[in-house]
């Protein structure tokens, strides 16, 4: 019968004592730590996060789209074990009949629109808007498209006698919550004058269309940028006369994920209520519309 040789030249020393009974381990990690030679072995993830900054405002009076929030991505982040994460979830940069940028998140904010007929306000990620159309007559102010996040300005206005507001520029996609998802589209400036679907369309991840004559998205109405993906604000229009079309709007919120996978444990704590996906993708991912924190 074969045996097992219990020769134990050349093996191995075990420091600090003997190796404890498995029930009598817990979580040291005993066994592990010797096969590599005593070093620490971690047991905290690294992980993978999105910051989506909240999305500036779009400017009254014809005005010029917000730009999106600043969008930032980054994995191989290291955490430590007990150390509190802060989540900080970029706001809604507030409509203003002055055109006054709002304060994102951190330092995640879109620039907003300008007041009659401005340029759009350039995204967190310092991507331009596009330029006003100016008002050559009959009153044909437009406003430029936010910057968007996909490296793309927004596109300018153009004046009388084709017053159009420009559009705003496209966002991200990213993956990261398991599902394709765009973020940070710049708003669509507003206009002034009898040209049907006058407003400028928003960018594709959640810019909000610029307000204009009837017709076109919603109507011709100013829309917000769209909540949690940093989308800009859609700028100011008229009906050619002096009713408004829907008004400056304000940026959309933005949002925070983080991945890592789903072969290490749950986080120890978190609060803000994420949302949380056991697995997904091999990946567990917490997804927060509301600031807050996680410790491992």
């Amino acid at each position: 019968m074969a045996k097992i040789n219990n020769n134990t030249s050349g093996g191995r020393s075990i420091s600090g004592g003997s190796l404890n009974p498995r029930s009598n381990r817990g979580p040291t990690n005993q066994a592990a730590s010797y096969w590599a030679g005593g070093a620490a072995v971690s047991v905290t993830p690294t992980v993978e996060y999105l910051v989506v900054g909240g999305g500036g405002a779009g400017g009254a009076g014809y005005g010029g789209g917000g730009g999106s929030g600043d969008l930032i991505t980054a994995a191989g982040f290291a955490v430590v074990a007990g150390v509190p994460i802060t989540v900080t979830v970029g706001g809604q940069n507030t409509a203003s009949y002055f055109g006054a940028a709002g304060a994102g998140g951190g330092n995640n904010g879109g620039g907003s629109g300008y007041y009659v007929g401005g340029n759009g306000g350039s995204s967190g990620s310092g991507f331009g808007g596009g330029g006003y159309g100016g008002f050559p007559q009959d009153r044909s102010f437009t406003g430029g498209g936010g910057g968007g996040d996909a490296g793309a300005g927004g596109q300018g206005g153009t004046g009388a006698p084709f017053a159009y507001g420009g559009g705003g520029g496209s966002g991200t996609a990213s993956s990261i919550t398991g599902s394709s998802v765009t973020y940070g589209g710049g708003g669509g400036g507003g206009a002034d004058g009898n040209q049907a679907n006058g407003g400028g369309g928003g960018g594709a991840g959640g810019g909000g269309c610029g307000g204009g004559w009837n017709g076109g998205p919603n109507g011709g109405y100013s829309q917000s940028g769209s909540a949690n993906t940093g989308g800009g604000g859609g700028g100011e229009g008229t009906d050619g006369g002096s009713n408004a079309r829907g008004g400056p709007r304000s940026g959309g919120k933005g949002i925070v994920s983080i991945r890592y996978l789903d072969s290490y444990p749950a986080a120890t704590a978190t609060t803000g209520s994420p949302t949380i996906t056991p697995s997904a993708g091999g990946y567990r991912i917490y997804t927060w519309t509301d600031s807050g924190s996680i410790t491992f």
